[in-house]
């Protein structure tokens, strides 16, 4: 059987992707003695200029993690799509948009002037703030253009499946990589995780249901036979798509939400708020508003790792609209 060519892509992500391909441990020689990897920046020296004189649909398959925040990024999907026949989205922030994709609460504007004038480490008394181009006696130096909003992967391209988590674990990859390399694919557009809910597959018992508001993790000592949510902590089970484990849960940590909605769910910071208020005992507005200031951050526990991809999508101010 001819070796696959294989092409491993970072965009806005933490690299967390890339190190979880080598979490295979002994399995990344089966993989190396099945593929011939034609791109993975992490940890071969490749050109993207050698990228773009392969021909259309060389690439067998292309695992694209992080996010698209720049026109680097956004040209690097658009030329690893037109050379790949399977693109598929590796990863929370290629998926959802992962972390990255909480920058959609502020805009292009607003990030470059926290980051480089009023965060309180900057020294920056001109005010100076990068260019996508600057002229230089040797010419013009250029820097990818930072766009107005964080992307999912499909936003950008077609894709034709999905491999959740930060990171996906070690068994998700290497399912993956056996239906790859066997052929044995699934249909276009599946995701290749669980299909219930978190919650649903979750073995924590489950009985009471009437909260007065929620803790943050280092507040308590919870249970470890008894729901996390039920014991005050924001657990993200009841929105989120199982397939990775429990490997939070079995740590004793309420689930964050990696794996993005299940097939149902339309919005997963929606059906968290709807989760979380079916347990509260607020029979007045301001117990509700007291219950809810006890989450911190609830716009970004809501929508951590999937605000591109979510209903809202971003912020919109008004000079957007």
């Amino acid at each position: 059987m001819p070796k696959l060519n294989l092409a491993i892509y970072w965009a806005a992500a933490c690299g967390g992707c890339d190190v979880a391909i080598l979490d295979l441990d002994e399995k990344i020689l089966n993989v190396a003695e099945a593929a011939n990897i034609v791109l993975w920046p992490i940890a071969m020296d490749y050109k993207y200029q050698d990228l773009s004189l392969l021909p259309k649909d060389s690439i067998d398959v292309c695992l694209f993690n992080g996010a698209v925040r720049n026109s680097e990024q956004k040209e690097l999907a658009e030329i690893l799509r037109e050379r790949s026949r399977v693109m598929v989205a590796f990863g929370s922030c290629a998926c959802f948009g992962g972390i990255p994709g909480l920058a959609n609460f502020s805009n292009r504007e607003g990030i470059l002037k926290r980051v480089y004038k009023t965060s309180p480490t900057t020294v920056n008394h001109e005010g100076i703030l990068p260019q996508a181009e600057t002229a230089v006696p040797e010419g013009t130096l250029t820097l990818p253009a930072f766009m107005n909003r964080v992307y999912t992967l499909n936003q950008v391209v077609d894709v034709d499946y999905y491999l959740p988590g930060c990171p996906p674990p070690p068994d998700l990859i290497w399912t993956a990589v056996e239906a790859i390399v066997s052929g044995n694919l699934p249909p276009k557009g599946s995701v290749i995780a669980g299909t219930k809910s978190l919650c649903d597959t979750c073995q924590r018992v489950k009985e009471q249901k009437n909260l007065k508001g929620f803790v943050r993790p280092h507040e308590i000592i919870p249970d470890p036979e008894k729901c996390l949510l039920e014991q005050g902590l924001v657990c993200c089970g009841p929105a989120t798509r199982d397939g990775c484990g429990h490997r939070c849960i079995k740590a004793n940590m309420p689930c964050r939400g990696c794996f993005g909605p299940t097939g149902n769910i339309h919005d997963q910071g929606a059906k968290l708020v709807s989760a979380l208020t079916s347990i509260l005992q607020a029979t007045t507005k301001e117990e509700a508003r007291q219950a809810a200031e006890t989450i911190v951050d609830a716009a970004g526990t809501f929508y951590r790792f999937g605000l591109p991809d979510a209903l809202l999508q971003r912020v919109k101010r008004r000079e957007q609209a």
